[in-house]
């Protein structure tokens, strides 16, 4: 080995008596001298240092002495540091000195030391070897000395090295990527058989691909090439050996990092609600955050469109299981909080998961919580939308609601519930826990001890579950390590729940506060099945494992988090019993609790055996190889420890319980009662095993250096072996079941994969390859459903288990049946399609595999160091679990696996958690311990066990501590690096300056350091030599460990930074196998480079594992060390290193001795030549706060490169003056491996000083390859590819509107004439097709785009419907403007919209048909008709709105974008690319979002490459200038002067910016200097703002040419808050051919609202266009007919100007052409079209997050050219002032609410109140009719409503400040309503409310002729009924209908009224006056009301002869003799006495 020696001697002149200590250091790492104590001048060390190393010495690496002065107590104190560059050493490798050291000032001090130094380098021998230390068996060549081992490919074991299946093994690059063996439709041994063949009729046999692939092909002699892997694009793939499984690359874990998420409510509106005369809120609450909106008074159906936005930052998964509540609440104010009417819950995840995150315009059930018996409280109309970073929603255009849509039609639900939801009780049973950790410390446990006197458990548990937003918790099971609680916990909650997880948490009690001892979710989904063979939740009873941070008692846990459930576990903390089930709920039944509080409730306990029986599990692990340990831990001892649940878990895993003081198990874990545990430990003492003992961890060893960066462990040939036995209830099926899918996933995926990098590639036939895999998918469909069918019954199947099984194999086998089919329909042309659809098969089955009921926990492996966990691994217990049965056996069961041990917890992330802690090789395996006897039998052969010395006879193999292996393989590695490309930028320059270091077993070599590139072209060979592996050769060569390459960026300060790794497999040649194709020499594949979860580049290199022959001396000392070894006969190589394939020197003398990819692997070259166009530089920020001034830019691709011209002044001037430069270079002929082309800027400043600006690495030349045009093919459908390669098709490649239909008559033309006619103006254009036609033939297109002729017949035909009104003829044109045309479109666009979604659903609808057809079982099927069903309502919904619009007037339209108009017309990138340079260090985000922030600049420019020579004809054609190259007929690049307008309609959905949930936008327009300000203007309170306004700018391009459009919001105090702002290039969109200076609109016109804008007549742009283009024309011929370029267009002649007077003109026929650009050969291309674009508005510090949408365009004219008209009025229209006159003439029927105290009679007061709806101030009252008896009411009342309304928007617009705080007042659009209400009036108490109606104005029923008529229906049936506009039939008279809900919520008719509308103009108003009531002007005669209605104490007589006498006079008169008769009866009785004294004594 090499290896560098320090001998320090002395430390001289010291200062001071004390103890000495030094510290000698050496890439990074430290050692330190004993310490010299008592030294006074003089310390002596007399000690020697050793570094072994593994890459050479270089000359600039340093070695540091420092002296301290030590001490026991304090730190040490540094005396001074010793350094030196050890070049001197590495030339001579011998060097004695000695020196003086320097303190931390950097003088030099006294003191000196005295060292000695060897460097001793790599000598040639191969090492010194003791004899018989290792045995190596050749494998030679003729098959005498084989061993038996089963090898994937070939049937026989591999005697010969020439059979078909052995040289093939996984060689072949290109077949590198296939599975457990690459063509994997084979196992072991088993051959496919040829009965395939005869399937591929359908395609040529020979696959053309290069000759690697081909002989692939021919050698793989019997395959079927379906399942032959053609990719070879990423590394490791899987093994073709199974003794090895596939590590996996992503090192980060996925969830746990916190994210920015926004959600976006809009509450638009509520109905129905139930309740009498209520003032509604409706109250927004996510999690704990609660908005508000405003309350609106006295209605059932209130109009919000209130907007509000929810920022969070956390992790996915507890933003998906935040809760979105919306309540609707009544009456709410400051003093009281108002009562609930009903809620609407949902998570956040569901939303999430919606198509496009988002719920639009849909209507939310309100229910209330404490009444679950009523029914639906209302309905709230809503938006939600949550956004991720990076995630754009697509708003649906957002233009006018006219849509009502019906509320049971789209209701606030995921696709697939029923609307009804019904009540259930959700039951979670918490049975018992086991295996609880200590929360507690000792100490604390001590001092209770001391009070209590009794050792108790350190943990109080209980559990809290929590769903839905809803918490319930158990009791609380005070010291207990295992409680038992038997209580369930219930919730009420509508079923299906919306929510998605059930969170179930143990939690310690504490009286300071309770922490979280473990989290478990359960995915109701995934415990369910919703379909017609579905059930209910269910689950259990079953363990569920929970894992969170180290079970160390700490008092701040820093992985507090983990029990919480966030990221990853790193260890056992528990595990729980419970169970679930959900009842649904009656409601109707009288004895049901109400209210959906939770409950607790005890329940029985339940058996031992319910969850299983109890079986021995044995875990058996052996460490192979532990590699790549990280330098911080390098210097310390280390051991592995394995752990399953508990057990095996030394430091923490123990508290026993107190109680159990008998147990004697390692743990607590086995569940058997008492009795049985006492006779359990008897049994337990002489365990018949013999093995008392479980071994779990390795030997403490200390790590040796591979590199200064990474350790290993020195296991060399004696590997560790650890065993653990554990007790667990025996659920292995449900894991076996997992297995299966799982299994069936990978190999789909992976298949998958493969597909897709065929495509990517553009290799031959995908359709084969995905064939192939569909085949195995329904294979292995079938496979499963044959396998899983075993359910034995045995002990703790729950019902869970069995209804998953059914479910299971029925998707498997519709699955398999679809697959199937599927592959019979894969053509070459929907192969994409067919892609998709197995993708979706892939989410299925991963679903499927994941099992919800655990068994065995988890096996963790933790790095321990000084008894401290470092770092782990978690393996699921599923995937290394034994079965007899192959497929169920885990993937990782019984093979070594590659294992990176990661850092726990939130280290993990980001950087740290980049760098791998250690690499393992390890083998596990995990059965019944009655199964175990063939443990070993996946290891790689040749070792021999070594058992613990200890042990007695046992009956059972004791499984060994140690193996020792006594074979050992010697290999040369070859690692030919080649290129990288696309690195991650690590650098504050912007680039970085990479090496890569590859890792192979216990070797490490690095390539050298390139300085500043993202591209680096290393082209270097590594060469590892005597790598030694141990195990058997053969094995070795069928599956090698793998190679790990980490790329790293060197800093010249700190250590090198991390860019990314990847992995990769070698080729590996035996000894006895030639060198040669088809093996060798290996290609070059590229390799993912990943960094954490994210892609950091790619890596193009090869590698390749040669074998080292011995001598025939070693080898005849290897066989008497084994001497019982029959030697039949040994056939040598001839020795030594003579057999590899040489290597060739090192070609070029100033790199020094590095070694180039030799010829046979490098790709082979060819000349190209690349053109550089220069353009210019665009906003170059500033360097180093200097501004740029002078820059230039360099272009560089494969080593040579071109500058460009200097630009003297960056500020005058940034264009170049030399437009074309050109340099050849030469390029691998494959487009694949061609290399990158990088950009560099760099700023000239004084003393020749450059510094760089920025760069960009253009990874792809591919769009820029130059192809000929092809001359022959003169068909107007495929015109020429551009110089870029940008094909543009015929119609205008991207097509931005709906073609015109083309009719194809034919008429006899000259040949090549094609005849497009245009009559009239154009109609809204209809999808259809184009008929593609030869421009050969006699044909005649007519676009004929008039349906005009027909649309009057229709319109005459259009009689009046019953109860229709005939619609008005043409729109006047005064009364249209640019508004008209504007919402004329936003129509246009959403009914094209509505059509491809429609054409959309019936394609899927097909497929879901053909695929269901195929009989793939019922469900599918009918799944397709419930789809079908209700995708057809929806159909046929869209079609009757179609149906029942009036005729539109017909009204010239422009394009609206829903998107940038860049997205539409790739970028205006035609000619001139834009290339961002980038600078800074690349941001560690997940998705780069963030890249934005590293900008510096824009270079634009054009690159064009093609193949030398170039033909002949393009350089003769006519006007070529050489010097432009390819670049002809470019435009000059001086500046020019420009007037740019921009026009900014309206802005959507803007981010509030005020604490109201509002914003006060307005605009700013930036264009370089330039800056316009519209703040006075600003918008109060509006989130939809509508500008209206246009800006004027000059500018001059190239020095402005970004314009920037913000929209700010506006704030009295303080300053304006940016709410967005959108960029716009204008420079591209001036230059570029699509024309987008200014629209081309549809017509033409000269006056009015559609006024040509252009200063260029269409006849004018025309001409310029033929002209540049050199095409011949335009030839305007006789009636109305031009012919451009062999194409003949037709159109009207003739136009008017303003007076109405027609004239000649060509313009129409000029725009015809214009707006068939694209259909002219060769340069043809879609003209931009009049138009709005809608941009996103974004906010810098809210990187990738709408904040809204702006609605605008630009228009551009030179000033060199006439100046244009006037800018277009587009100011918002203001609403036109109405009077709305409603005379309410009677009432009828109203119910009677009052009783008269005397007669008990009903009767009512009655009076009607009407308001305008957000006008509530203004409600008007009629004069109460007193007394209606019969609930007639007469008024002759009239009620006057002035307000302002927008006809375009049917919206009335009010102005009224918010509050009284208010700066001002508030505009708002409210749909038009009018509010009846019929009240009865009391004096003393509130009135009552009776009923009410709300009549929308723009469509109402009509109303009944008579009160007979008038009913309930008129409300009920609304949407069937015709209905009638006030604003189009100006008076209305009827009755109408007054309705309330009574107690069960039915309506009821409570009242009709007969009403008159009455709507009129402002000025009509004005000339014909009314009064209010029955006032003057124009009074109202007074009604004639019966005389019971007035008041009896106005008249009492006539009211007491009303009321009493003619109801009671019989009992009036009876009372009076009753009173008389009393009355004498009283007098009688009061005389007497006196009487009878009188006539006693006789006076």
């Amino acid at each position: 080995m090499m290896a560098l020696m320090v001998h320090l001697r002395t430390v001289d002149h010291l200062r001071g008596k004390g103890d000495r200590v030094a510290k000698v250091t050496f890439r990074g790492l430290p050692s330190y001298s004993r310490v010299a104590e008592n030294c006074e001048e003089v310390a002596h060390f007399n000690e020697t240092f050793r570094w072994p190393i593994a890459s050479r010495l270089d000359g600039n690496e340093m070695l540091e002495i420092q002296v301290y002065n030590y001490s026991k107590v304090f730190s040490n104190r540094l005396v001074g540091t010793f350094c030196m560059v050890l070049q001197k050493v590495a030339e001579e490798g011998h060097l004695e000195l000695t020196d003086t050291l320097i303190d931390d000032n950097n003088t030099s001090i006294k003191t000196s030391v005295t060292i000695e130094i060897r460097y001793q380098a790599m000598d040639g021998t191969v090492g010194m070897w003791s004899d018989g230390e290792f045995l190596d068996v050749p494998d030679d060549r003729d098959g005498m000395f084989t061993f038996e081992t089963d090898s994937l490919l070939s049937g026989r074991s591999h005697g010969s090295g020439t059979s078909p299946g052995r040289t093939l093994q996984g060689s072949i690059p290109t077949f590198r990527k296939a599975g457990k063996g690459v063509f994997s439709a084979m196992k072991l041994g088993k051959m496919k058989s040829s009965k395939d063949d005869h399937k591929r009729g359908d395609e040529p046999a020979v696959l053309e691909m290069d000759d690697l692939d081909r002989k692939a092909i021919r050698l793989a002699g019997t395959l079927d090439p379906d399942t032959i892997s053609l990719a070879s694009v990423t590394a490791v793939t899987t093994n073709v050996s199974n003794k090895r499984s596939k590590p996996d690359i992503k090192m980060e874990p996925g969830s746990g990092r916190p994210v920015d998420y926004q959600i976006s409510i809009t509450v638009i509106e509520a109905r129905q609600l139930i309740g009498l005369n209520m003032d509604p809120v409706v109250c927004v609450e996510i999690g704990d955050d609660k908005k508000y909106t405003s309350m609106k008074e006295s209605t059932n159906c209130p109009y919000y469109n209130e907007y509000f936005v929810f920022d969070f930052h956390v992790p996915p998964d507890v933003m998906f299981d935040k809760i979105i509540k919306l309540s609707v609440i009544h009456s709410k104010n400051l003093l009281r909080s108002g009562t609930l009417v009903g809620t609407f819950k949902m998570d956040v995840g569901t939303v999430y998961f919606q198509p496009e995150h988002q719920f639009y315009h849909k209507w939310a059930i309100l229910s209330d919580p404490d009444d679950i018996t009523a029914g639906c409280k209302g309905y709230v109309k809503c938006d939600i939308a949550v956004v991720g970073k990076g995630d754009n929603i697509k708003t649906p255009h957002k233009a006018n609601e006219t849509d009502e849509d019906d509320v049971e039609g789209n209701l606030l639900l995921p696709e697939g519930i029923p609307a009804g939801r019904q009540w259930a009780r959700f039951y979670v049973k918490i049975y018992r826990a086991e295996g609880l950790p200590k929360m507690n410390t000792n100490i604390m446990a001590n001092v209770k001890k001391a009070f209590i006197g009794e050792n108790r458990d350190l943990v109080d548990p209980y559990v809290q579950v929590q769903f839905a937003g809803q918490k319930g918790k158990t009791s609380v099971q005070k010291s207990s390590y295992e409680p038992i609680w038997n209580e369930q916990v219930v919730f009420t909650e509508l079923f299906p729940p919306l929510c998605k997880r059930l969170k179930v948490q143990i939690r310690d009690s504490d009286k300071v506060n309770d922490v979280a001892i473990g989290t478990h979710f359960i995915d109701l989904r995934k415990i369910s099945n919703d379909g017609d063979k579905g059930f209910l939740p269910i689950m259990g009873p079953a363990w569920v494992n929970m894992y969170g941070s180290t079970r160390q008692y700490t008092l701040m846990d820093e992985h507090q988090d983990l029990n919480e459930g966030l990221g990853e576990g790193v260890s056992f903390r528990a595990r729980l019993l419970l169970s679930i089930a959900v009842e649904i709920l009656d409601t109707t039944s009288p004895e049901i609790l109400s209210s959906t509080e939770v409950q607790v409730e005890t329940v029985s306990n339940i058996s031992e055996s319910a969850t299983g029986k109890i079986e021995e599990f044995f875990l058996f692990g052996s460490f192979l190889e532990a590699t790549m340990i990280d330098r911080k831990i390098g210097d310390k001892t280390i051991s592995f420890e394995i752990t399953i649940g508990n057990y095996g878990n030394q430091i923490d895993g123990v508290s026993k319980p107190s109680s159990a003081k008998k147990k004697k198990k390692k743990d607590a874990e086995n569940e058997e009662e008492e009795s049985e545990l006492i006779h359990n430990s008897s049994e337990d003492e002489a365990d018949e095993d013999g093995d008392m003992v479980s071994v779990s961890s390795t030997p403490l060893m200390r790590p040796v250096i591979t590199d200064r960066n990474y350790f290993h462990l020195p296991y060399f040939e004696k590997k560790p072996c650890v065993y653990i036995k554990s007790w667990w209830q025996d659920q292995r099926r449900r894991l076996y079941n997992s297995n299966m899918m799982d299994k069936i996933a990978d190999k789909l995926e992976e298949g998958l994969n493969d597909v897709q990098e065929v495509i990517k590639t553009e290799k031959a036939f995908p359709e084969r390859r995905l064939r192939g895999v569909l085949e195995e998918l329904s294979v292995g469909c079938s496979r499963f459903v044959i396998l899983a069918n075993k359910d034995l019954n045995q002990a703790g199947r729950t019902k869970l288990d069995r209804e998953r099984l059914k479910s299971c194999m029925r998707e498997m086998d519709s699955m398999g049946q679809q697959a199937k089919q599927i592959r019979t329909q894969v053509k070459k042309n929907t192969v994409r399609d067919k892609l998709k659809l197995a993708q979706n098969f892939l989410q299925k089955l991963r679903f499927l595999a994941d099992e919800p009921q655990h068994s065995t926990p988890d096996v963790f492996v933790w790095m321990m160091c000084n008894n401290k966990r470092i770092a782990y691994a978690r393996i699921p217990s599923k995937d290394i679990l034994y079965s007899i049965v192959d497929e169920e056996t885990g993937k990782d069961c019984g093979k070594v696996k590659a294992v990176f041990l990661k850092l726990p917890g939130k280290k993990g992330f980001g950087p740290a958690g980049w760098t791998v802690q250690a690499k393992l090789e390890l083998y596990l395996w995990l059965g019944l311990n009655k199964q175990r006897k063939d443990f070993l039998s996946g290891l790689p052969n040749g070792f021999e066990e070594i058992k613990a010395a200890n042990m007695g006879p046992s009956l059972q193999p004791v499984p060994p501590v140690s193996l020792v292996y006594n074979m050992k393989q010697v290999f040369q590695l070859r690692a030919h690096m080649y290129q990288a490309r696309s690195l991650f930028a690590a650098d504050s320059s912007g680039l970085s300056d990479p090496f890569a270091r590859v890792f192979f077993s216990t070797h490490s070599q690095v390539t050298e350091v390139l300085s500043e590139t993202l591209c680096p072209t290393w082209d270097q060979l590594l060469v590892f030599d005597d790598v030694e592996l141990f195990g058997e050769a053969s094995e070795l060569r069928d599956d090698p460990p793998i190679i790990v390459i980490e790329i790293f960026d060197q800093d010249t300060v700190g250590k090198a930074e991390f860019i990314g790794r990847t992995f990769a497999k070698p080729t590996i040649k035996m000894c006895d196998e030639h060198y040669g194709p088809p093996r060798f020499p290996p290609q070059l594949e590229y390799y993912q480079v990943y960094r954490g979860n994210c892609i950091a580049g790619e890596l193009l290199a090869a590698f390749e594992l040669l074998q080292i022959p011995f001598d025939a001396e070693e080898i005849r000392r290897a066989l008497i060390a084994v001497h019982n070894f029959a030697v039949p006969q040994i056939k040598i190589g001839q020795g030594g290193r003579a057999d590899l394939p040489p290597l060739e020197g090192p070609t070029d003398s100033e790199h020094g001795p590095i070694l180039p990819v030799p010829l046979g692997i490098r790709p082979i070259l060819s000349r190209y030549r690349i053109e550089v166009l220069f353009w210019g530089l665009r906003d170059l920020k500033r360097i180093n706060l200097a501004q740029v001034d002078r820059p230039r830019v360099d272009i560089e691709c494969a080593g040579r490169g071109v500058q460009s011209a200097l630009i003297q002044n960056y500020k005058k001037n940034p264009n170049f003056s030399t437009l074309v430069k050109w340099f050849e270079v030469d390029l691998p002929e494959n487009e694949l491996l061609h290399p990158p082309l990088n950009i560099r800027v760099v700023d000239c400043r004084a003393f020749g000083r450059y510094i760089l600006v920025g760069s960009h690495a253009v990874s792809s030349l591919r769009r820029f390859i130059y192809s000929a045009p092809d001359k022959t093919s003169n068909n107007w459908a495929t015109a020429a590819k551009l110089m870029n390669g940008y094909m543009v098709l015929a119609n205008g490649g991207s097509q931005p509107r709906p073609s015109p239909s083309i009719s194809s008559r034919t008429f006899s033309r000259p040949a090549g004439d094609i005849l497009v006619n245009m009559d009239g103006e154009p109609l809204a254009r209809k999808m259809d097709t184009f008929v593609k036609l030869d421009a050969m033939s006699d044909a005649v297109v007519k676009v004929d785009m008039t349906e005009e002729e027909s649309d009057k017949e229709k319109k005459k035909k259009k009689k009046k419907k019953k109860g229709g009104v005939e619609e008005e003829e043409e729109t006047d044109e005064s009364v249209l403007d640019w508004w008209s045309k504007y919402f004329a479109s936003i129509e246009t666009l959403k009914e094209t919209l509505r059509a491809q979604e429609a054409a959309q659903a019936e394609a899927e609808e097909r497929e879901d048909l053909e695929i269901a057809a195929e009989g793939a079982g019922s469900r599918t099927k009918e799944k397709s008709k419930d789809k079908k069903s209700s995708k057809d309502k929806k159909k046929s919904h869209a079609a009757d709105g179609t149906e029942k619009r009036p005729v539109k007037a017909r009204v010239d339209q422009l394009m609206v974008y829903n998107k940038e108009l860049e997205s539409e017309y790739s970028n205006f990138e035609d000619w001139l690319h834009t290339f961002n340079l980038y600078r800074g260090k690349a941001g560690d985000d997940d998705e780069q979002v963030l890249d934005d922030d590293r900008i510096v600049g824009r270079f634009k420019g054009s690159l064009c490459m093609y193949k030398l020579p170039l033909s002949e004809e393009i350089t003769r054609e006519a006007g070529f200038d050489p010097n432009m190259g390819m670049f002809q007929s470019i435009p000059h690049n001086d500046p020019i002067n420009v007037l740019v307008r921009v026009y900014v309609v309206r802005a959507t959905d803007l981010h509030p910016a005020d604490i109201n949930g509002k914003a006060d936008p307005y605009v700013v327009i930036k264009l370089g200097k330039s800056e316009v300000k519209d703040k006075e203007n600003y918008i109060s309170k509006q989130l939809n703002p509508v500008f209206g306004k246009s800006f004027e700018i000059e500018a001059t391009f190239p020095m402005e040419s970004m314009l920037t459009v913000s929209v700010y919001d506006w704030d009295l105090v303080g300053t304006d808050d940016l709410i967005g702002e959108t960029k716009i290039d204008l420079e591209n969109r001036f230059y570029s051919k699509y024309r987008a200076t200014c629209g081309i609109s549809s017509n033409f016109s000269l006056h009015g609202y559609n006024v040509w804008r252009d200063p260029l007549k269409p006849s004018q742009i025309l001409a310029k266009l033929c002209k540049e283009g050199k095409i011949d024309g335009p030839h305007y011929g006789p009636g109305g007919k031009v012919k451009v370029a062999s194409r003949i267009f037709m159109g009207p002649t003739e136009i008017e100007n303003e007076n109405g007077l027609k004239k000649q003109t060509e313009e129409h026929l000029a725009l015809t052409v214009l707006n068939h650009w694209e259909e002219i050969p060769r340069v043809g291309c879609k003209l931009v079209p009049e138009h709005v674009e809608t941009r996103p508005l974004l906010n810098p510090d809210k990187p990738g997050i709408e904040q809204g949408r702006i609605e605008m365009w630009v228009d551009m004219f030179p000033m060199d050219m006439p100046a244009p008209g006037p800018a277009i009025d587009i100011a918002p229209r203001k609403p036109k002032r109405y009077e709305l006159r409603v005379i309410i003439w009677n009432t009828d029927e109203v119910i009677l609410e009052d009783d008269d105290y005397f007669t008990g009679e009903k009767s009512s007061d009655i009076f009607v109140r009407g308001w305008l709806k957000g006008q509530q101030e203004d409600k008007q009252d009629t004069d109460v009719h007193y007394h209606s008896l019969t609930g007639e009411g007469n008024f002759n009342w009239r009620f006057v409503y002035p307000f302002d309304y927008l006809m375009a928007e049917e919206k009335i617009v009010i102005s009224k400040k918010e509050s009284m705080f208010s700066w001002d007042e508030t505009e708002y659009k409210i749909p038009p309503r009018l509010t009846l209400q019929v009240w009865d009036a009391d004096h003393f108490s509130a009135d009552d409310f009776l009923g009410a109606i709300e009549l929308d104005l723009n469509r109402f029923p009509r109303g009944a002729k008579t009160a007979k008529q008038c009913s309930l229906d008129m409300i009920r049936n609304e949407q069937e009924l015709p209905t009638i506009s006030i604003f189009k039939q100006k008076r209305v008279k009827g009755w109408w209908p007054f309705v309330a809900r009574d107690e069960n919520d039915e309506m009821e008719l409570t009242g009709k009224v007969e009403a008159e509308l009455h709507l009129v103009t402002a000025e009509e108003a004005e000339k014909s006056p009314v009064g209010l009531g029955r006032n003057e002007p124009d009074p109202l005669e007074k009604p004639n009301r019966p005389d019971t209605s007035l008041m009896w104490f106005l008249t009492p007589l006539k009211s007491i002869r009303y009321f009493i006498w003619h109801n009671y006079r019989w009992l009036i008169l009876k009372a009076l003799g009753l009173m008389l008769l009393l009355l004498m009866l009283g007098l009688f009785l009061y005389s007497v006495p006196g009487y009878l004294v009188k006539k006693m004594l006789g006076a």
